[in-house]
């Protein structure tokens, strides 16, 4: 098990465009896959990008992994016990296209933003594409925190952190202001 250390926002491999991923099945892209997966699990990250570890590639993953006889409620990420379950996916060179126009704005955090949260406007509904470490195509249309979540986690590759998405900084601020009566971690 490797947790590695998160980056946070201001470090530098943060702000790049991430380069994709040329090679699939490789025992390097497997380290990364599982340096992600120990380092998620460890800060209960709803997601998490390669970047965020100091890897510039496009390489996210995201989700929570399934157990058997594991209940809905034992399936959702605990920064967000009221959002649905969002499948364990390896997503790698994703594209994403919006669905219609439609948004709405909520609440996120962010392992590199530890202790803050914000509202961010976000497309409802998504279709996105690409593949897993093995080099199987992914396409999926979803909807609600899920299609959250990947947007999210996109941002990270194309080098964009969720505070430089927020429309009114008023909604910006820490999470145990904003949220004072509830469990909410965010290291």
């Amino acid at each position: 098990m490797t947790i590695k250390t998160v980056l946070r926002m201001g470090e530098p491999c943060l702000l790049l465009k991430a380069a994709p991923v040329e090679q699939f099945d490789t025992p390097e892209l497997h380290a990364l896959i599982e340096d992600l997966e120990d380092t998620m699990l460890h800060m209960s990250g709803a997601g998490i990008a390669a970047p965020q570890i100091g890897v510039s590639l496009r390489v996210v993953i995201f989700g929570k992994k399934t157990v058997p006889n594991q209940t809905e409620e034992d399936a959702r990420n605990p920064r967000y016990p009221d959002a649905d379950a969002v499948p364990y996916t390896v997503l790698i060179n994703p594209v994403l296209s919006p669905i219609g126009s439609e948004t709405e704005q909520d609440w996120e955090g962010c392992l590199s933003v530890p202790g803050m949260r914000g509202i961010v406007p976000r497309y409802v509904r998504l279709h996105y594409t690409g593949y897993d470490q093995f080099g199987n195509f992914i396409d999926r249309l979803v909807n609600g925190f899920h299609a959250r979540v990947v947007q999210h986690e996109f941002d990270h590759l194309d080098g964009i952190l969720y505070p430089m998405k927020i429309n009114d900084l008023k909604y910006f601020g820490y999470t145990n202001v904003f949220f004072p009566n509830q469990d909410v971690q965010d290291e």
